[in-house]
């Protein structure tokens, strides 16, 4: 009813204007001053009438709303997706509800940020002093170290905040369609890797620490994120590490493609310990030419693969572990550690999760 009134009002106004401009140039004195009228209602005041007050809840559970398992919005009573029309004929005060609780779910984003995707809040400009105004950004802890990738992601103007593509998105169908956080999550599983963990550690611990030989015990795909680290780091490897003991190795120098040079500095520094019914250090036969295969004398043991963890079955044992000697009619799988040991270690081992951690 309010609408229909306000047209009544505004429409002889309307035609009125339509008459003066018909009009000499003596009325265009009419016309300005009409406008200016015009200019000054408050269109806003004029919906204010009847509205009720802005008074919105600050948080998901006042709205009775809450984020389901698929990262969708429902009511907490009803399970029904989010009514905007919540008042019939209301729309200034739908509209700034609406508002409110956008402020409400990008608070929640960022908590999402923050907890679910391991990212830390940073303040810009970082040299700001206490008087200047401030933003922030969210950045992985390894942003400014990770020597392989790194991928920014920036959002639109408007409502939309960090780790936001569009709030009516994320309000009408979910957290994955309307948030930056799948493309946050599989960038971080992606660049945790074994493979690029074991690039990482190298770079950031081993390759700085002062010991001049460096041993390697490998297990199953631990051997393959090995290789990988030989190919992105070969000159840096062979300068360092004296001998490589893998036990039960996945690592195929073919798929991995692994050059001849690298292929060579394995026959002659590392040996792979493989499950065998054979007596310990026996040769056993390879089809790669890479390192010797010899046999470890012990049960079949299960092999890890990507996401999986190194775990015994019932009645299993893993590979007994390699002598430290090298047998005069047994090929050479590089030379044994020193008298006094092989010295301080840095352990990769698979978590379950498939990752490398190191201990």
């Amino acid at each position: 009813m309010s609408i229909s009134l306000i047209s009544l009002i505004f429409l002889p106004i309307w035609i009125n204007m339509a008459q003066i401009q018909q009009g000499g140039p003596d009325e265009k004195e009419k016309t300005t001053a009409l406008k200016d009228l015009l200019s000054r209602i408050d269109l806003d005041e004029l919906m204010k009438k009847d509205e009720p007050p802005l008074d919105f809840p600050d948080t998901l559970e006042g709205f009775e709303y809450a984020f389901n398992e698929r990262g969708q919005l429902r009511h907490i009573k009803t399970g029904e997706p989010f009514v905007f029309n919540y008042r019939e004929d209301l729309h200034r005060w739908n509209q700034k509800r609406y508002e409110a609780l956008g402020e409400i779910i990008t608070k929640y984003v960022y908590d999402l940020l923050e907890k679910d995707c391991n990212l830390k809040k940073i303040s810009i400009p970082v040299d700001a002093t206490e008087s200047e105004p401030k933003s922030f950004i969210f950045m992985s802890e390894d942003a400014l170290t990770n020597p392989q990738k790194l991928m920014v992601l920036i959002h639109g103007s408007g409502v939309v905040r960090a780790g936001q593509w569009a709030r009516r998105l994320i309000i009408n169908e979910d957290l994955d369609s309307g948030t930056q956080i799948p493309f946050i999550k599989r960038a971080v599983d992606e660049n945790g890797s074994p493979e690029e963990h074991a690039i990482y550690v190298w770079d950031h611990f081993i390759a700085q620490s002062a010991a001049e030989n460096v041993f390697f015990v490998a297990h199953s795909y631990g051997g393959l994120a090995f290789v990988e680290l030989m190919i992105q780091r070969e000159a840096d490897v062979k300068s360092k590490v004296t001998a490589v003991a893998l036990t039960d190795s996945v690592h195929n120098v073919w798929h991995q493609e692994a050059g001849k040079t690298i292929r060579e500095w394995m026959r002659e520094n590392c040996c792979n310990w493989v499950s065998s019914s054979e007596p310990l250090d026996t040769s056993v036969e390879s089809m790669l030419p890479d390192c010797p295969r010899v046999s470890a004398a012990g049960a079949e043991a299960e092999t890890s693969q990507p996401g999986e963890t190194d775990r015994n079955q019932p009645g299993e044992t893993l590979p007994a572990v390699p002598q430290a000697h090298t047998p005069a009619d047994q090929p050479h799988c590089g030379p044994p550690p020193t008298a006094e040991g092989p010295g301080p270690s840095l352990v990769l081992q698979p978590e379950p999760d498939g990752r490398l951690a190191n201990h």
